[in-house]
């Protein structure tokens, strides 16, 4: 009996750690998958073919749904990394949404502000030397360094 239960305790504390191991290689897959169904898109439009360019671009569709699914999972999964201490922004800051294509002061992409382990937070490689991801308040925003304009922008990212 006492055997019985140390298996069930041990496979409970593993399972776990299998649902989280959706990991780096899930996603690659993912992001794999959503290129080749891209590649299939633009095939189907050069054929000219209505039926394979509907059938390609539903299959799209539930890829990056299902990328996006994923992305949450991992996100619930890994709740701590994203728990920042409080943002404190350059003099004079007060927070306002932002879209893309709006034109940051330097002082808010400066160094104190980067997003360095990028990787950590499952975020796309920004471009050397042009563009940085950068924290302003609870959102993380893609900045090209040589004009202050906003790329990319993912609000309430941090908790």
């Amino acid at each position: 009996m006492k055997h019985i239960i140390l298996a069930a305790m041990s496979a409970a504390m593993l399972i776990p750690v299998a649902a989280s191991a959706q990991s780096y290689g899930e996603v690659r897959r993912d992001q794999r998958e959503l290129r080749e169904d891209r590649r299939d898109l633009n095939r189907a439009i050069r054929r000219g073919d209505r039926g394979d360019i509907r059938d390609a671009r539903q299959e799209l569709r539930e890829d990056r749904r299902e990328m996006r699914e994923d992305w949450r999972d991992y996100r619930r999964s890994h709740a701590d990394v994203y728990r920042r201490p409080i943002y404190r922004g350059p003099a004079g800051y007060r927070y306002r949404p932002v879209n893309v294509g709006y034109r940051f002061a330097p002082g808010y992409y400066g160094r104190d502000y980067w997003v360095n382990d990028y990787r950590r937070y499952r975020l796309a490689t920004p471009r050397y030397g042009y563009q940085r991801w950068v924290r302003y308040g609870n959102d993380v925003v893609l900045v090209d360094t040589r004009s202050g304009q906003v790329v990319q922008v993912y609000n309430r990212f941090f908790y």
